[in-house]
C-alpha cells in the first residue's frame, strides 16, 4: 500500500493517484494543477498555503486507501 508523505512530488502523486485531487481542491490547493506541481512536494504546497501537513497527509492517505 502506498503511503503519502510530505516529501512526495505533487505532480507524481496526482498522476499515480488522481483520487487525491479531490482532497487538494477541498483544502483550497488549486496549485495541484499549476505548472509548479512538477517541482513542488506535498509539504511545500501545504506550507505555502498555510495548511496543516498532518491533516492533509491523513486525508490524502485516506483517499488513496479508499481507492484500493
Amino acid at each position: 500500500m502506498v503511503k503519502v508523505t510530505k516529501n512526495m512530488n505533487l505532480k507524481e502523486l496526482i498522476t499515480k493517484h488522481p483520487e487525491t485531487m479531490e482532497v487538494f481542491f477541498e483544502k483550497g490547493l488549486q496549485c495541484a494543477m499549476c505548472h509548479m506541481s512538477s517541482q513542488e512536494t506535498v509539504g511545500q504546497a501545504a506550507e505555502a498555503h498555510g495548511i496543516k501537513i498532518e491533516k492533509l497527509l491523513k486525508d490524502l492517505n485516506k483517499a488513496v486507501a479508499k481507492k484500493k
